[in-house]
């Protein structure tokens, strides 16, 4: 083979692998989660509504970790939140410098309103596959995110 085509196939093989396909299945997701869940809130802020769901009142670096949200993302996601009313920021009365998220009546209603479409949208995304595949599927996507995270 000639090092022309050894270069040319190596470009080939670069953008078809992973990151691309990603990417592309990101693109997908997001349209949907735009055109049957909801235009404002996006798929990390619902995250954020449904963990305080269901634990409460948590502090913004559990809550962070538990969304899988950066420290620069986590802020700002909270913040955008808390000028829409779905959830409330104070600090911890025992440690000042940690901020205490509760969700509100109002994101606790978006978030269990929009879970039926979210859903949908998981449903489509899986449609191609069979109980088994997804389930495969699914184990797979895990295992190289939390081998890419180590």
């Amino acid at each position: 083979m000639a090092h022309g085509d050894s270069d040319s196939r190596a470009l080939l093989d670069a953008i078809s692998g992973v990151g691309p396909l990603a990417r592309r299945l990101n693109q997908v997701h997001t349209r949907l989660w735009y055109e049957q869940v909801d235009s404002d809130l996006t798929g990390p802020q619902f995250t954020v509504l449904s963990l305080l769901c269901e634990r409460g009142v948590t502090d913004q670096g559990t809550l962070g970790a538990l969304a899988h949200l950066d420290k620069s993302t986590a802020a700002p996601l909270l913040e955008r939140l808390r000028r829409r009313g779905l959830v409330d920021l104070a600090k911890d009365a025992s440690d000042r410098r940690r901020k205490l998220v509760s969700i509100t009546d109002e994101g606790r209603e978006l978030a269990a309103r929009l879970a039926p479409a979210v859903l949908r949208v998981n449903e489509q995304m899986l449609e191609p596959f069979s109980g088994e595949e997804r389930e495969q599927l699914l184990s797979l996507l895990r295992r190289a995110v939390q081998g890419a995270e180590r």
